[in-house]
């Protein structure tokens, strides 16, 4: 009797003890174990063309994440985690009791808002969702080399989307929020920082003349069985790009398509020798110096020429004397190359750069 006494003392003493003076302690565990601060996301900012049309958007969706340490006990319910996430029961199991010390790991990203739902409402200790975004492409493939892609952490990765990732990307905010033992929100508490979303990237496209050249080149490219081909419209007046096309093309939304080969911007990445489409221009320079008319002579016999002693250029037959109105109607090679070589240097330059 003495001792359940001495007990009872004690265990009173004890309660007096945790309730006045070691309170603040209790208190902060309590939090602890109920508040949480929470990032919260910013979605990327769209990409349109000149008129406004949707080229890239973000859509939300939730990410399951999991604190491994707090799984323990619920370890027998990974078959109706592993059917609720859609993934393998000895793949989920593994990714999880490979990263036993860890806090935070993801188990599935950007999920369907209401299949995430789903999982959270198993109630399984240890689980969470965060809200992420997913980049959307609604022309698909017709932008694809333009627009680019980014990555599953929204980040951009080729074209666009990596250009202007800094002007793109939204910058993330926190708040606290109170959790139940699920690590369910029950409730936002406090806002800490708000989200700031990325901003509008307007672009000089006009979305109907990127699908007609678009369309075009395909059927080119199919027609002349070429292995690939590229179109580049320009505003003659702003040097804006209206168009800009290649073939073979990939469908952005399809992560499986993002291969080297089909993601390269050929029109802008590849090096190609501009041919006869340069020889207005050489006459434009020669027109321009004054040294030229358009009726001036050239003699083009016998058809062929010999630059710095080892190029030859050659003219498919042999034209002899001819104007330069018929040089550039013929597209003479050998005559092209007799003016280019009589103009200066800073002439010829002067006008390309004039071009643009």
């Amino acid at each position: 009797m003495v001792g359940f006494a001495l007990m009872a003392v004690a265990l009173e003493g004890r309660l007096l003890y945790l309730q006045a003076v070691d309170k603040e302690f209790l208190s902060a565990q309590g939090d602890s174990r109920h508040l949480a601060n929470v990032n919260i996301s910013a979605h990327r900012g769209p990409i349109t063309d000149r008129h406004g049309e949707m080229l890239a958007v973000s859509t939300p969706v939730d990410s399951i994440a999991a604190d491994p340490q707090e799984m323990g006990p619920a370890m027998n319910r990974l078959a109706e985690l592993a059917l609720a996430l859609g993934m393998g029961e000895s793949s989920l199991a593994r990714k999880i009791t490979s990263n036993p010390d860890r806090q935070f790991i993801w188990l599935r990203r950007h999920m369907r808002p209401d299949l995430a739902a789903q999982v959270m409402q198993l109630g399984i200790p240890g689980i969470e969702t965060r809200r992420e975004y997913h980049r959307y492409y609604p022309s698909g493939e017709v932008t694809s080399h333009v627009i680019g892609f980014t990555n599953i952490d929204d980040w951009g990765q080729e074209g666009l989307e990596l250009a202007f990732n800094y002007y793109l990307e939204g910058k993330e905010g926190s708040k606290r929020v109170l959790r139940d033992r699920f690590r369910r929100t029950i409730q936002d508490v406090e806002l800490i920082d708000p989200a700031q979303p990325g901003r509008t990237l307007a672009t000089s496209l006009d979305l109907r003349l990127q699908y007609l050249a678009y369309r075009e080149l395909k059927q080119a490219v199919q027609d002349n069985g070429a292995n690939s081909g590229s179109i580049v419209i320009l505003d003659v007046e702003t040097g804006e790009v209206l168009a800009m096309v290649n073939q073979p093309s990939y469908n952005p939304n399809d992560g499986a398509q993002r291969k080297p080969g089909p993601i390269r911007n050929r029109a802008v990445t590849d090096i190609f020798e501009p041919g006869s489409s340069f020889k207005p221009f050489v006459v434009a320079a020669a027109l321009e110096s004054g040294r030229y008319q358009a009726d001036s002579l050239i003699d083009t016999s016998p058809g062929f020429v010999e630059v710095s002693g080892s190029v030859v250029i050659k003219d498919p037959s042999n034209l002899g004397e001819i104007d330069v109105t018929t040089v550039l109607a013929k597209s003479s090679n050998v005559g092209m190359t007799k003016i280019a070589l009589g103009l200066g240097q800073q002439d010829l330059w002067t006008v390309l750069s004039d071009f643009g």
